[in-house]
């Protein structure tokens, strides 16, 4: 499944054409009543988008408790879904380092054959769009290759620019001023020959203050996962530290991408980490569960199942059945007597 982010930020006659809310759905409400901010976003299911992401975030912000709030629109198998998310005082907070300020670059070449990449994928999705397939990704590399057969030339080339340039795309990750120029680095370097060479820069910017910077670093730490468990012999290790504060992130995209990562993760049910998980964002992790759009709901469900360490058939089961609950309530109850 391929998820599309998008906020058309419209005004005057444009209104009319943007997208209209087929979902409403919410992150972060334990003491702010949904009524207050559905009232404060002024707008419900079946109205446009608001004209104004800002202005609605203002006015949410405004509401007592809040500290701040975020709106992500998504589009997913024809339909606008937008979620809303609030951080409210005392709330776990995840923290973005702020934007470094150098104005190094990379190599020209670099940049133009990531941006032919984009452009490649995004030509490569609609296609598989309009045919109802998704792109799949070879990771066993420790690093993507896709199924389309023109992207894959253009991410085949990657790994001589990382080896060529590994100096520059460190320094560009973390010290350029230019959010693209990091964006491009943190995909680009995960295609380094040796992936310990570069977890860390990779893990430095899961904490970057562009959600792209971080995308890119999530998606390159979780093939360089996928290779670790494949040949534990290189030694990778992957903290899930950031990974599970990001679960507590106002991004919607943030929280989706880190639990795909810890997923990847726990697939052998390593106990310390996800004790770190019931530790760190339990509650995150079951609003998650209860989303309304159920492709969204499904990835932080079956991590709530490993949590309550329940067999992976039996969580299917209840999902199957629409009782998400009783597996909630599992993972829930398992975070008591961890604190006997």
């Amino acid at each position: 499944m391929r998820l599309i982010t998008l906020f058309v930020c419209l005004g005057g006659a444009a209104l009319a054409q943007a997208p209209r809310i087929a979902v409403l759905d919410f992150y972060g409400l334990h003491k702010t009543p949904e009524a207050a901010v559905r009232q404060a976003l002024g707008a419900k299911e079946t109205d446009p988008l608001p004209p104004s992401k800002g202005d609605a975030e203002e006015r949410i912000d405004g509401i007592s408790g809040v500290v701040e709030s975020h709106l992500e629109a998504v589009w997913d198998a024809g339909k606008t879904i937008l979620y809303i998310g609030i951080e409210e005082r005392g709330a776990p907070h995840f923290e973005l380092r702020e934007a470094p300020e150098g104005d190094m670059k990379l190599p020209e070449i670099m940049t133009t054959e990531y941006r032919h990449f984009i452009e490649s994928s995004a030509a490569a999705s609609r296609a598989n769009i309009t045919a109802a397939k998704s792109i799949g990704e070879d990771l066993t590399q420790g690093h993507a290759r896709s199924a389309d057969s023109s992207t894959r030339a253009i991410q085949d080339r990657f790994p001589l620019f990382a080896t060529d340039h590994l100096a520059e795309l460190r320094d560009v990750l973390r010290n350029s001023s230019d959010e693209e120029q990091r964006a491009t680095a943190a995909y680009i370097i995960g295609y380094a020959p040796n992936k310990l060479d570069v977890v860390n820069d990779l893990q430095y910017a899961l904490r970057d203050a562009d959600a792209g910077v971080r995308a890119n670093a999530t998606r390159s730490l979780i093939a360089i996962e996928v290779l670790s468990k494949l040949d534990p012999k290189q030694g990778i290790k992957i903290s899930p530290t950031w990974f599970i504060a990001m679960l507590n992130s106002l991004s919607w995209s943030d929280r989706n991408r880190a639990v795909a990562a810890l997923q990847v993760l726990t697939e052998k049910a390593d106990q310390g980490v996800l004790d770190q998980i019931r530790e760190g964002a339990l509650q995150s992790l079951v609003e998650m569960a209860r989303w309304k759009t159920l492709a969204h709901a499904l990835p932080p469900y079956l991590l709530l199942g490993r949590i309550a360490g329940l067999p992976e058939e039996e969580v299917k089961a209840a999902w199957i059945r629409g009782d998400r609950e009783s597996v909630i309530a599992r993972a829930t109850a398992s975070a008591g007597k961890k604190k006997k």
